[in-house]
C-alpha cells in the first residue's frame, strides 16, 4: 500500500514536535490531516489519539502519528481501536522493526523525550519501511484474530 495520507495529532506535551513533523511530512509530499491540538495549552491526550486511530482504522488515512509527552499513553489509547497496531518508538531500530515485523500503522512519539532530528529521522524511516511479510504476516494475522475474538471487528 502506498502511503499518501497521514493523520497526525498531539497533546500539549507533543505540540511543538507535532508541528515540526507536520511540516516535514508536507515537505515530503504527504497529505496530512492535522487533528490537533492547535496550541501548547494543556489538553488531555485520549481523544486526540483516538481520532488518529479511527482515521487509520477507517482507511481514510493510511498511517497515523501521535505525539504526547512520552509516547506511551497515546499508544495505549490507539490500540483500543480494532485493527490498530500502535507502537511507541524511541530509536531508529524500534521504528524500523515496528513496520518490518509488526506492520505498525500508528507511530507514537514522546515530545519530551526525543530531539527533533531523531524524531524526524524516525518518522521518515517508519514511513519508508515496508512490512516484511513472511513469518511476520502469520503473527500479524494472529493479532487480528485476537481482535475478532474480542468482538473488535
Amino acid at each position: 500500500m502506498q502511503v499518501r495520507k497521514i493523520a497526525v495529532a498531539a497533546d500539549h506535551g507533543g505540540y511543538a514536535l507535532k508541528e515540526r513533523v507536520v511540516r516535514r511530512l508536507e515537505a515530503l509530499g504527504f497529505e496530512v490531516e492535522d487533528l490537533g491540538t492547535k496550541s501548547a495549552e494543556a489538553v488531555d491526550y485520549p481523544e486526540f489519539a483516538y481520532q488518529v486511530a479511527k482515521k487509520v482504522a477507517s482507511g481514510s488515512c493510511q498511517r497515523g502519528i501521535v505525539v504526547d509527552g512520552i509516547g506511551i499513553a497515546s499508544a495505549i489509547v490507539a490500540n483500543k481501536v480494532a485493527g490498530i497496531r500502535a507502537t511507541p518508538c524511541q530509536s531508529l531500530s524500534e521504528a524500523k522493526s515496528s513496520r518490518d515485523h509488526n506492520d505498525a500503522n500508528v507511530l507514537t512519539l514522546g515530545g519530551r523525550l526525543l530531539g527533533e532530528g531523531l524524531a524526524l529521522e524516525m518518522v521518515e524511516l517508519w514511513l519508508s519501511t515496508p512490512f516484511g511479510g513472511g513469518r511476520h504476516a502469520r503473527r500479524v494475522e494472529q493479532i487480528a484474530e485476537i481482535d475478532r475474538r474480542e468482538g473488535r471487528k
